[in-house]
């Protein structure tokens, strides 16, 4: 098992300020680890803060795809090259899973990633394995396939090209506008109805974007990348995630109409979820950056959570309970409607799936 990396030396764990391009300045304890190294917070200067490097490790595990066992989400297996993501998202659901790395689901999410540099190879030999039945599998399911250091290593673009070479189906969730440079692999994959894309809105406020989500694309690049996927030809929706009672909410009818001006076909919605540590994070969050709004943000969110602001169970977890979680998916399925994106995206095919001939081998006639 890898250590935890130590922290660096400019990280103010715990302070209230907040850093310029992250998504938080926190680093809380470990639920995991008996031990918490606290950094000293920075000289008040009066300086803007300036929170740490990002710093990548290798990841070295020997298999790539996760398996799901969670009856809200559509597919069974998940590939991610990446562990972390420095896009920073105040609200994202995948940062507790970097306590089981023994790093805080805080700064350390943000700042630390792990690089999969084995993916496409690992990926390829599964595929190959004669125990792969042909199914739909989803690049990603936890953090950002096409997160900045993707346009350096290109680790989700070569996973792209092994599943267009064996014609296996992908569902691809960025909110990256990154998957535009990818349209040529995404386009052969179009030809065997074996790709789905969906990006992620979840506000046209570039000021709350900022802050939201500090290193993810504006999201006028995001809608510029839906038009010009579905100028490709590739099937593309809008994913309205997460839905903020009380600070994104009332934007859904816009962005369902923006986004269908920029060619989406289907639209869908997640409510926010914010399970240990991730309620104490958003929280400071939503209290940093809109203080005079927080409490009515947090009262909302425990509306549709059973007067909590996690909620777990399968089937609840995903859109909430209660009369506000009915009013929002009212209102989303009214303006889903409106924007003509109630339907899916067309199904997803196994049908062309194939298993290329490898070095050395004869070539079988078709």
């Amino acid at each position: 098992m890898q250590r935890r990396p130590p922290p660096p030396e400019d990280t103010p764990g715990g302070s209230g300020s907040a850093l310029h391009g992250r998504g938080t300045p926190e680093n809380p304890a470990n639920r995991f680890e008996p031990i918490h190294v606290e950094a000293e917070p920075p000289d008040e200067t009066g300086d803007p803060v300036v929170g740490p490097a990002t710093r990548f490790f290798r990841d070295t595990s020997r298999t790539i795809l996760a398996e799901n066992e969670s009856p809200d989400v559509g597919f069974r297996f998940s590939l991610n090259p990446y562990r972390g993501c420095e896009h920073g998202c105040a609200y994202c659901y995948a940062r507790p899973t970097h306590e089981y790395l023994g790093l805080s689901a805080g700064l350390d999410f943000e700042s630390r990633i792990m690089i999969k540099e084995r993916a496409p190879d690992l990926l390829r030999q599964t595929l190959l394995a004669a125990s792969w039945e042909p199914e739909v599998i989803s690049l990603s399911g936890n953090t950002d396939c096409y997160q900045p250091v993707e346009r350096r290593l290109r680790l989700t673009r070569r996973c792209l090209e092994v599943l267009a070479d064996f014609r296996n189906p992908v569902g691809v969730v960025t909110k990256s506008a990154l998957v535009a440079r990818d349209i040529d692999v995404l386009t052969t994959l179009a030809h065997h109805d074996a790709i789905h894309v969906m990006v992620s809105v979840t506000t046209l406020d570039r000021t709350l974007a900022q802050r939201l989500e500090p290193r993810a694309a504006t999201p006028e690049r995001r809608l510029a990348a839906i038009a010009q996927l579905a100028d490709a030809g590739i099937p593309v929706a809008v994913l309205v995630a997460p839905i903020i009672p009380g600070l994104n909410d009332a934007e859904i009818p816009r962005i369902l109409e923006r986004a269908r001006e920029a060619g989406a076909r289907s639209a869908s919605w997640v409510l926010l979820r914010l399970p240990p540590p991730l309620d104490g994070l958003f929280t400071s969050w939503i209290e940093r950056h809109y203080p005079e709004r927080a409490a009515r943000v947090l009262n909302r969110i425990r509306e549709c959570r059973g007067g909590r602001l996690s909620d777990s169970r399968f089937g609840a977890r995903m859109r909430g309970e209660g009369p506000y979680a009915d009013q929002l998916a009212g209102l989303f399925s009214v303006a889903a409607r409106r924007a003509d994106l109630h339907q899916p995206l067309p199904p997803l095919s196994t049908a062309h799936f194939r298993r290329p001939a490898q070095a050395g081998e004869q070539l079988r006639l078709c």
